[in-house]
């Protein structure tokens, strides 16, 4: 599913992944409000609040009444393996198979970092 097709829930969702695996929330951190992170996104609270929703449905983030969202310890690590293994079911092999087709080596991607 490309960017553009996917529900703007998941693509704040996405978002919020990226925050955590580079660090920016680690577990046990606080997020930012729904309606914080809905005005830094430009998007609709009822939308970030599903996406919120969608984290705390799977045990990714805990809610304290009357203080906020949090990180849930674990998060991060499970995170970190979900996406791991979402590049190498579905990312991956588009890329090795462009990659076969013109005759590109990783060797070849290491010249390109240099």
């Amino acid at each position: 599913m490309n960017e553009e097709s996917k529900p703007v829930y998941l693509r704040l969702r996405d978002i919020i992944t990226a925050s955590i695996l580079d660090g920016d929330y680690r577990d046990g951190d606080l997020l930012p409000s729904v309606r914080a992170f809905a005005a830094t996104q430009g998007a609709n609270p009822l939308t970030v609040a599903k996406a919120y929703q969608s984290f705390q449905d799977d045990g990714l983030v805990i809610v304290k009444r009357g203080v906020g969202m949090f990180v849930a310890q674990g998060a991060t690590r499970r995170l970190l393996d979900a996406e791991r293994q979402r590049f190498l079911t579905d990312t991956w092999p588009p890329l090795a198979a462009q990659m076969k087709r013109l005759g590109l080596s990783s060797e070849d991607l290491d010249l390109q970092r240099a």
